[in-house]
């Protein structure tokens, strides 16, 4: 600390009405918003700051971190600003910025912190032209629930002035404590720059069993892996973890260099986008096979020659092999939560176990009162992310490191762990299909409609005929969850006909850039005989597909012919 006080300044501004997280305290915007429209940065990160009650604010710590992207330095500079400006005593930040998703949840729960802010926008891409985001997580280390969620979004349509330091500059590069006095401040505002790896990699050596993976990855015979961290935040991760702790060569990680743009792609791990990753494995020099999206709470499996892992199968995979890894030997298995979209596939592993499935919403914050109460375990969804109760985020390392510990312990290939799954409990055929960028009014009016069609008593016993498939409808609803802990009821959260045979389509509405809409549809269909496990999941669930077609409507009310993704 040196020279006079850093003056607090206080700035008049105005609200935005577009400023309403979507879901666990993220705000995603294009990236030129961000950076173009006066105060729309400090705003958010006002009403953040301002959800926290002064009591639980003055002189806290909390934890900061990106993935790296476009405007995330700038962005870091302005939220350690405004923090210190409002009373927060400590900030943890990973070096240059970079914490990925897990690791700050890691963070939050390990040094009892008020909670962290993550700039991500998640899987989006990045650059001028992409996307950014800001996202609060609390004291649970979980993503913010939806009453603090409200509780934001109503101070940033009535704020007026936000506080800040703009004087305070920090050294990201440079690991250590820095500590500033500022104006009207009776103790010093500290800065600690840590190392983004290690803290984590702690709790991960309590989880697993190193020497086991490290035998697999270095050994005798070694397993030869290929893991693309899609040149988002896992990178250092990846090169740390796997490469140095464990044993894997160093050529083994590709796409390891954060880039603010991600190197031009799309950080999202699927067949759409991670296709370095999976001409790689299809040559079959790969035993195994993974991706991290760009803040590094999802991934991808691939075994040797591509094999496709789906996100759902990979959970009741984790789910009936959890055995295999110390942490949940010593713990138990109290119970497993997946999101409504998710398949049924888990469900199985649930009722062979004994254990109880609690089904919520899409959004990571549903699990995490579960976890907190002791009810789960391990939870998932079908969007590439899985977790368990070691944090309160998805975490796609800790999957990968599953994986390879079931790797190890069953001595057997990807695809040869997943075929022995689907021999015992069915193979779940799944797809998902995504209508982006659509204009939310069109899709509001479709959703209506589609519910009152499929809410009318008459829908129930309609049968459809596709070919050969007679699909005969059994239930139907607008999904609604209320938390077993406190009992908060959360409507509207997606449209569901189940039919005789088990077969679903699921509708469901998603708005997380918060300009343009997406309409997800999902299909579901159950498969017990070994003879039928090798079929495209496409060409077997096409009937369910055609239906949901006709009945949506979706194809001429959009003037689309067809989805934007199909994972």
């Amino acid at each position: 600390m040196e020279g006079s006080p850093i003056p607090v300044l206080t700035v008049p501004t105005a609200p935005y009405e577009d400023q309403r997280p979507t879901g666990g305290g993220g705000l995603r915007r294009p990236t030129g918003l961000f950076e173009g429209q006066r105060n729309y940065l400090p705003n958010f990160i006002q009403s953040v700051l301002s959800s926290i009650d002064l009591r639980d604010r003055q002189g806290c710590t909390m934890v900061v971190g990106s993935d790296g992207r476009y405007f995330s330095r700038t962005a870091t500079e302005i939220v350690v600003q405004m923090a210190a400006a409002n009373g927060i005593g400590r900030l943890i930040i990973g070096q240059n910025g970079i914490l990925s998703t897990p690791a700050v949840s890691c963070i939050i729960r390990k040094i009892k912190a008020a909670g962290g802010i993550i700039l991500t926008a998640s899987h989006c891409p990045g650059g001028p032209g992409g996307e950014f985001g800001v996202k609060f997580n609390v004291s649970n280390g979980g993503p913010a629930p939806d009453v603090v969620s409200d509780k934001i979004y109503q101070i940033s349509k009535t704020i007026e002035e936000y506080a800040i330091c703009p004087d305070l500059r920090i050294d990201l590069s440079r690991l250590g404590r820095q500590e500033f006095d500022l104006e009207n401040k009776f103790k010093p505002f500290r800065v600690e720059i840590v190392d983004p790896v290690d803290i984590y990699l702690n709790l991960l050596r309590t989880i697993f069993d190193f020497n086991a993976i490290k035998s697999l990855l270095a050994g005798p015979g070694q397993l030869k892996i290929r893991v693309d961290a899609m040149h988002g935040v896992m990178g250092p991760y990846v090169r740390k973890v796997l490469c140095d702790e464990l044993g894997a060569p160093a050529n083994s990680a590709i796409n390891c260099v954060p880039l603010e743009d991600f190197g031009g792609q799309h950080p999202d791990p699927n067949l759409t986008y991670a296709t370095t990753l999976l001409e790689a494995m299809k040559g079959g020099e790969y035993g195994f096979g993974a991706a991290f999206d760009a803040d590094g709470d999802r991934y991808m499996i691939l075994g040797q020659n591509g094999f496709f892992v789906s996100p759902s199968d990979s959970l009741a995979i984790i789910a009936a092999n959890l055995s295999c890894i110390p942490y949940f030997r010593q713990m138990g298995v109290r119970g497993f939560g997946r999101s409504m979209p998710t398949s049924t596939a888990l469900d199985r592993v649930a009722k062979s176990l004994k254990v109880p499935v609690y089904e919520t919403p899409a959004g990571w914050r549903f699990f995490s009162n579960l976890m907190d109460s002791g009810r789960c375990s391990l939870c998932g969804e079908e969007s590439f992310g899985t977790g368990s109760d070691h944090l309160r985020e998805k975490d796609g390392l800790w999957a990968v490191l599953v994986w390879l510990s079931i790797i190890a312990a069953r001595k057997q290939s990807v695809e040869e762990i997943v075929r022995d799954h689907w021999a015992k409990f069915g193979r779940h055929y799944y797809c998902r299909f995504d209508y982006e960028g659509l204009e939310p009014k069109a899709t509001y009016y479709i959703m209506r409609d589609l519910e009152a069609l499929i809410t009318d008593k008459s829908f129930i016993g309609q049968q459809f005929a596709v070919g050969s498939h007679v699909y005969s409808v059994a239930k139907t609803d607008s999904f609604e969850y209320v938390d077993p802990v406190d009992g908060t009821v959360t409507k509207k959260q997606g449209l569901r006909i189940i039919f005789s045979d088990s077969s679903r389509l699921i509708f469901r509405l998603s708005s997380s850039s918060g300009m343009r809409a997406t309409i997800r549809l999902y299909a579901e269909s159950y498969e017990r005989d070994p003879s039928g496990h090798d079929q495209e999941p496409q060409a077997v669930l096409s009937p369910l597909i055609a239906i949901a077609l006709k009945i949506s409507q979706i194809h001429e009310r959009t003037g689309r012919r067809g989805p934007t993704v199909i994972t």
